[in-house]
C-alpha cells in the first residue's frame, strides 16, 4: 500500500467506503467483496489519479487488518489503521497500557510544558497512543513514510492529537538527551525475517542503549529471549507475559528503573481491565536468596509462567510457597502448600513415578481420563505419539507432566487446581 492510496482512505468518502464493507463477509468471500467494491462509484472518486485496483486493495487490506487487529487492540481496532508489518510488530494494547501506566507514575518533571517524550521506531503508534491517553506528551519518530502516515491517522482516530505527534526521521539522528523521557523499540526484523542478534537490531543495540542511558528516564524494548549477558547494568529488566504467552523484555532506565534488577510480570487479558485486582502479578529478584532446594514431588506441582522462567526467578517463586525444585536444572517446583497465583499453574499430584508407558496407560484408565493435557520440560518423549498410545477414553480430565530427575525420565499424573487468583 502506497501513501496516496492510504491517504484516500482518510477522507470522509474513504471512511464511508471503509465503513460500508462487512468484515465478516469480506473474510468469508474476499473475491466477492472486492468485486462489489470495484462497482462502487464512491471508490473511484476517492482519488481519480489512482487505479481502482490499488484503491480496492487498500480498502480490503485495511478491513482485513482491522479484523485481525482486534486480538491486539480490542474495540479500538475498528477505528485504527494498520500496515501488515505494523500490526505484526506492534505492541499489544494490554502491554502498552501497562507500561504507559508505570511510566506515568514516575514521569520526570521535565516532561510537559512543551518538552515531549520520544517514541523512537514508533511504528503504527501503539506505545505513543497509550502514553498520550495518560496525558504524557509524546513525539513518535519513524523512518517509513507510510508508517508515519498510519501513526498520525491513529492519533486522530483516537482523539489524541493534543498529546501526540509523529515525524518522519532517522533514529540515528537522535542524540542522547534529546528527549527527557524516551521509548525505543528497535526493529527486530530484516530482509530475511526475524533478527535474534541484538547487534543486528535497528538501531543496533549499542546505539539504543546509549540513547536510553542518556535520557532522564527510558524504556527500551527487546525480544523476550534476549541473552541476560547483554543487558545493561544500568537497567532493571522486566519480562512480560500475557495469559501465559511471553511477549517481551522491557528494560527500564533512570527514573523508571526499580531497585530489583529483574522482574517477571504476568498480565491477564481474560480478567478484563488492568485496573481490576488480580489482572497483574509481579515477582522480583531477591539478591539475598540462595539456590532453591531440591526434593521429590510433594502434594502440589507448580508450573511457573514463562516470564518467571525466562527472568530466572524460579527460585524466588518456589520460596513463596516453601517449595523445592524437582531437579535443579528443570523449572518445575513442588510444595505441600497450595497457593494459586497468576504467576504459575497449580497442579495436584496424583501419581509420581519413573516413566513407563504401560504404567502410565494403566493409571490414565484407572482415573477414567479421556481428556489428557500433556506438558513437558527436559523430556524427550514425543507427546503426540504418547497421546495416541494412551488411548484415553473416559469422562475425566488429567494433566500429565513429563520431566527428568538427573538423567532418569519421570512422569507426574495431576489434576489442575482451578480458579487461580491473587498475586
Amino acid at each position: 500500500m502506497r501513501v496516496p492510496a492510504f491517504s484516500a482512505l482518510l477522507t470522509d468518502a474513504g471512511r464511508e467506503v471503509l465503513a460500508g464493507v462487512d468484515p465478516e463477509a469480506a473474510a468469508r468471500d474476499p473475491l466477492t467483496a472486492a468485486s462489489r467494491l470495484r462497482q462502487d462509484p464512491k471508490l473511484a472518486a476517492l482519488d481519480p489519479d489512482l487505479p481502482v485496483s490499488e484503491l480496492v486493495n487498500a480498502v480490503m487490506t485495511q478491513v482485513g487488518l482491522r479484523a485481525r487487529g482486534r486480538a491486539k487492540f480490542g474495540e479500538n481496532a475498528g477505528r485504527m489503521f494498520f500496515t501488515p508489518n505494523g500490526l505484526e510488530q506492534s505492541t499489544r494494547r494490554t502491554v502498552a497500557e501497562y507500561r504507559a501506566e508505570r511510566t506515568a507514575r514516575s514521569l520526570p518533571a521535565s516532561v510537559g510544558g512543551g518538552a515531549a517524550s520520544g517514541d523512537l521506531c514508533c511504528g503504527i503508534g501503539a506505545d505513543l497512543l497509550a502514553l498520550a491517553a495518560r496525558g504524557v506528551p509524546v513525539e513518535g519518530v519513524d523512518a517509513d513514510p507510510l508508517t508515519v502516515a498510519v501513526a498520525r491517522a491513529n492519533i486522530g482516530a483516537l482523539g489524541l492529537a493534543g498529546h501526540a505527534r509523529v515525524r518522519e526521521g532517522d533514529v540515528n539522528g537522535v542524540a542522547p538527551g534529546d528527549y527527557p523521557l524516551l521509548f525505543c523499540d528497535p526493529a527486530r526484523r530484516g530482509g530475511r525475517g526475524r533478527v535474534f542478534d541484538p547487534a543486528a537490531y535497528s538501531p543496533p543495540w549499542d546505539v539504543a542503549t546509549r540513547l536510553a542511558e542518556g535520557a532522564e528516564a527510558a524504556c527500551l524494548k527487546a525480544a523476550p529471549g534476549i541473552p541476560h549477558e547483554v543487558l545493561p547494568e544500568a537497567a532493571s529488566a522486566e519480562w512480560i507475559s500475557v495469559d501465559g504467552e511471553l511477549k517481551e523484555t522491557a528494560l527500564w532506565f533512570g527514573a523508571l528503573a526499580r531497585g530489583s534488577g529483574r522482574r517477571a510480570t504476568v498480565l491477564h487479558e481474560r480478567s478484563g481491565l488492568l485496573a481490576r485486582e488480580g489482572s497483574v502479578a509481579h515477582l522480583d529478584a531477591d539478591p539475598d536468596l540462595g539456590p532453591a532446594p531440591v526434593a521429590a514431588a510433594r502434594r502440589y506441582l507448580y508450573d511457573p509462567d514463562p516470564a518467571v522462567v525466562r527472568s530466572h526467578l524460579v527460585a524466588e517463586a518456589a520460596a513463596r510457597v516453601d517449595g523445592a525444585l524437582l531437579d535443579e536444572r528443570i523449572a518445575y517446583f513442588t510444595s505441600d502448600r497450595a497457593e494459586p497465583s497468576p504467576l504459575w499453574r497449580l497442579l495436584e499430584v496424583v501419581e509420581f513415578a519413573p516413566f513407563s508407558l504401560k504404567r502410565l496407560r494403566s493409571s490414565v484408565r484407572a482415573h477414567r481420563a479421556g481428556t489428557v493435557t500433556i506438558k513437558k520440560r527436559g523430556s524427550a518423549v514425543d507427546t503426540e505419539k504418547l497421546r495416541r498410545d494412551l488411548r484415553a477414553s473416559g469422562p475425566e480430565s488429567v494433566t500429565i507432566v513429563l520431566t527428568r530427575i538427573g538423567e532418569r525420565p519421570f512422569y507426574l499424573l495431576c489434576r489442575e487446581v482451578t480458579e487461580p487468583s491473587g498475586n
